[in-house]
């Protein structure tokens, strides 16, 4: 593969005459995955980037080189010596804005992680000054041993954003965790850390706990009490610390969402069972944000069978008893020193007021408010808040996408981390 003239394209800008397409070298190691890295691909061309195939030899057994070429418009070459006097095993991460492998194999991890440069694609990763994301696929076993898991510690350590492979089908009859994530989430994650432009994300090697959603209490086997919560805000919490190095643990309530990648989802009912998720999870958790909107009263008793609806009767009165108040409690007992907790506070009026008193009780170190109602917030892509601190600061965020005030809540939790 040289770097020919097409390296760092530029196009049309309104207003502002060219601007450079983004560089990004897409790596292809060898899984039966290597085909979904086609759509990663398409995705990449196609919003606008200017994409380098580099496979290594193995995965051109599962994809060939005509197919990589063709998609990307650039010559595919897997050794160093293609092209040897345009030193192609420096210039190609020298000059990169990105680089992402996907599928990334137990092989490459442990290579990677070593610093051995055996092909032209490990050659490239050592020489990459820009962000690095890495998109593993193998079988559950693999994924699990402890070479790999140091593996990627490595890797995280050092600011490479592994991202976590999804649950499912494997090859032949297996299921389990190592399956590529959708090449369509591979895609967010890797837009979002192009849109940081930031070389070490600033929350590699952490360990951080989302939960989204709304919980909802059974009144009997068809009713339950609930609220309008979509979980779009804790979602986009959870998909940006991923894109900024995280290892993300995702506890949703009742979304309907579909699971992002390079996230572990665990997945609750009610409030009870969310508290218990969120206790064990942040055992071993640097940051725990808690986005779900969970109900503060639950049935005093659960109905075995529906409820009937008795001619000339009146239902009798719905008691009521208080659920855990699991903001409260992982802030009084904080799992170790130094973590973080991050609440949110949806008001419908005195919302300043009613969030710097619920930051007063809650004991959180952040406390997110924002004004809800039946047409605001719930359900939307977007969001407008106020991030209170235990401090006494005040940070607005201004209405736009609910992404926006996810990096501003992760900007504090880092600053909070580093410090």
């Amino acid at each position: 593969m040289s770097e020919d003239e097409t390296w760092g394209r530029t196009v049309p800008d309104e207003g502002r005459g060219t601007v450079a397409e983004p560089k990004v070298v897409l790596g292809v190691a060898g899984g039966i995955a290597a085909y979904k890295a086609c759509e990663l691909l398409r995705r990449l061309t196609e919003s606008g980037h200017d994409v380098h195939v580099v496979p290594t030899a193995s995965a051109l057994h599962f994809v060939g080189e005509a197919t990589w070429s063709a998609l990307s418009g650039h010559p595919v070459a897997t050794e160093v010596w293609t092209d040897v006097h345009e030193v192609p095993h420096v210039r190609i991460g020298q000059s990169a804005d990105l680089v992402v492998v996907a599928p990334a194999t137990a092989d490459l991890l442990a290579r990677a992680a070593h610093g051995l440069a055996d092909d032209l694609l490990t050659n490239t990763l050592l020489t990459a000054r820009c962000p690095v994301v890495l998109a593993p696929a193998m079988h559950t076993e693999m994924w699990e041993h402890p070479a790999t898991r140091e593996n990627v510690a490595t890797l995280r350590r050092r600011g490479t954003v592994v991202i976590e492979p999804a649950v499912g089908r494997l090859t032949g009859v297996d299921t389990g965790k190592g399956r590529l994530p959708d090449p369509g989430e591979i895609f967010e994650v890797c837009r979002r850390v192009l849109a940081r432009g930031v070389t070490e994300p600033d929350l590699a090697g952490r360990h951080v706990v989302v939960s989204a959603g709304g919980t909802r209490e059974p009144l009997d086997p068809v009713r339950y009490l609930g609220n309008r919560s979509s979980g779009k805000q804790g979602y986009a919490l959870a998909k940006t610390a991923a894109a900024r190095g995280a290892r993300v643990t995702l506890i949703e309530a009742n979304t309907g969402l579909a699971d992002p990648a390079g996230v572990d989802v665990v997945h609750v009912g009610t409030a009870v069972q969310l508290r218990e998720a969120v206790l064990k999870a942040a055992a071993e958790a640097d940051a725990v944000v808690m986005a779900a909107a969970v109900a503060d009263f639950r049935p005093a008793d659960y109905a075995q069978g529906k409820i009937k609806k008795k001619d000339g009767e009146e239902p009798a009165p719905l008691v009521l008893v208080r659920n855990p108040d699991i903001l409260a409690e992982i802030s009084a007992e904080r799992a170790h020193p130094g973590q973080v907790v991050v609440g949110f506070a949806a008001e419908t009026d005195d919302v300043l007021a009613n969030g710097r008193s619920k930051l007063r009780r809650k004991g959180c170190d952040l406390l997110v408010v924002n004004e809800v109602g039946e047409r605001k917030t719930f359900g939307s892509e977007e969001n407008e808040a106020v991030v209170l601190s235990a401090d006494g600061s005040e940070t607005p965020v201004p209405h736009g996408p609910k992404e926006a005030l996810a990096d501003v809540v992760w900007d504090q939790v880092a600053a909070r981390l580093a410090g």
